[in-house]
């Protein structure tokens, strides 16, 4: 179920993406920040052989970058931040 979530995550980043290379408007903040939280599910995708665009070529430069990098880093923290929660929780009740 997991994979097929994220596989769905994937296919979504691999939509908005290629959406923000074709526009005329460049990809900023905004966009850079939704692009970045859902980077990590473009794994699954990239494993079963399709190949997601996971970067707007077509950005503003520093403020996409500064979003991508915030959405990585906020996803990376509330996927791991809850796994430790989960793993704390289950060794207080041993």
């Amino acid at each position: 179920m997991l994979i097929l979530i994220t596989y769905c995550f994937g296919l979504a980043l691999h939509y908005s993406v290629s959406k923000s290379n074709e526009g005329e408007t460049t990809a900023g903040f905004g966009r850079g920040l939704l692009h970045g939280a859902l980077m990590p599910g473009g794994m699954p995708s990239l494993l079963l052989g399709k190949d997601v665009v996971i970067y707007a070529t077509n950005n503003n430069g520093r403020m996409y970058k500064l979003g991508y990098t915030m959405g990585v880093n906020v996803c990376g923290a509330l996927f791991f931040g809850y796994t430790y929660w989960r793993i704390n929780r289950l060794r207080r009740k041993e």
